[in-house]
């Protein structure tokens, strides 16, 4: 099969769906298919030198101050463009949507014009995402419902509505199918009629990486104070600061590492100037990222609502390090082998002293040597490996239908 990936963002930025589709190219590729990427050229730093020839970058504008994100703008102009430049590759099969906005627009106006079935698999909650950024999150919803209106007139049938599941709606309405990367996700997308049925294919981890991590981990746990690391963007539906906060009141005596960038990068330095057991480790590498993992005591997860799976303690389980959890729907998804934060539906002052709380009990128990284990099934089924036979089958069933 030739299969043809479109993002929001080119998959060399930071962010957990652009990890998983290379980890899924990667993986398709092995099994004999070809996948071509589109998503918008990328301004900032690249996590490589040379282009890769199986993207296409789309024209884009930055969008961010650090020059990490880009948009790309869906019209006609994008489509020449994307058209020239898919008509010196294989003839495509198949269409799979990895993007909830420009790059939703222009994959399913490419699939429209040219009769390929859609496979559109949903990451963001966009509703929550939006409001965690902005206090008139109201308003900016009833823009993107109109532009997404604007956009796909014509594409699939009109879908009406001003909130964030409207818009997820309207950008499904075109697809054969809809996958969504954790089971509470996809309840919640059938539940709001985005899509019936909705296929649950978990985000993975690299089965070589996860062997070679594990083999150059030590197998006894290394002396000194509990280790905790938190990595991810660093932005306000991430709850870096907050947990900073928490982790200063707690008073634990622990090292932490925070792993990652983004604009609250000088907020978040701000909050725990002078203490030495916290390190900013800046953006690191796929491998890297899995060893600091692997070696750290705890990972801390800290958002609440927004994430639609959470890769972060995912690979922390399959490498074998508990995790401190503030959203409850990731911690019933993992079944076991962490801290559950309580207080996730309660104020902010809740949510922190929840936070608090918690944190001080899992330096306790990583002291004593009683930390929760990691579920193993939950590593098993976390392989990229299984999890590409899982999509494997999504497309083949869209392409036989």
């Amino acid at each position: 099969m030739h299969i043809v990936f479109f993002g929001d963002q080119h998959l060399d930025s930071l962010g957990g769906a652009q990890v998983s589709m290379r980890l899924q190219r990667e993986f398709l590729e092995r099994a004999g298919h070809t996948v071509t990427v589109v998503a918008p050229k990328m301004h900032g730093s690249r996590t490589s030198d040379a282009a890769d020839p199986s993207n296409v970058d789309l024209p884009s504008i930055p969008i961010t101050v650090d020059r990490e994100y880009s948009m790309s703008w869906p019209g006609r102009a994008t489509d020449r463009f994307l058209d020239r430049a898919m008509t010196h590759r294989p003839p495509v099969d198949l269409v799979h949507v990895q993007a909830d906005f420009w790059g939703a627009f222009i994959g399913h106006r490419y699939a429209a014009r040219h009769g390929i079935p859609v496979v559109h698999t949903l990451h963001n909650r966009v509703d929550v995402g939006i409001a965690a950024v902005t206090p008139l999150h109201r308003p900016v919803l009833g823009v993107l419902n109109f532009w997404r209106r604007r956009a796909l007139h014509g594409v699939a049938a009109p879908v009406g509505g001003v909130d964030g599941w409207a818009f997820l709606r309207g950008i499904a309405r075109g697809a054969s199918a809809v996958t969504a990367p954790s089971t509470h996700f996809a309840r919640r997308l059938e539940e709001h009629d985005v899509f019936i049925p909705v296929d649950v294919v978990w985000n993975g981890i690299d089965d070589d990486v996860r062997e070679a991590t594990l083999a150059a981990a030590p197998t006894d746990r290394a002396p000194g104070r509990p280790r905790f690391v938190w990595l991810g963007r660093m932005s306000p539906e991430k709850r870096l600061l907050p947990f900073l906060e928490a982790f200063v009141a707690s008073g634990v005596d622990a090292e932490l590492e925070i792993i990652g960038g983004g604009a609250q990068r000088a907020a978040a330095e701000k909050i725990v100037a002078g203490h030495s057991n916290v390190r900013f480790a800046g953006k690191l590498s796929y491998q890297d990222t899995l060893a600091r993992i692997a070696s750290a005591d705890a990972l801390v997860q800290t958002s609440i609502g927004f994430e639609t799976q959470g890769m972060t303690p995912f690979e922390a389980a399959t490498l074998g390090t508990p995790s401190v959890i503030s959203d409850p729907d990731i911690a019933s998804e993992l079944g076991g082998g962490l801290w559950a934060v309580p207080g996730a539906a309660g104020t902010e002052a809740q949510r922190k002293a929840g936070l608090v709380e918690t944190l001080r009990r899992a330096a306790s128990d990583i002291a004593a040597g009683t930390a929760p284990v990691p579920m193993r099934e939950v590593s098993e089924a976390f392989r990229q490996s299984s999890r590409t036979a899982a999509m494997i089958e999504v497309y083949e069933r869209v392409l036989a239908d």
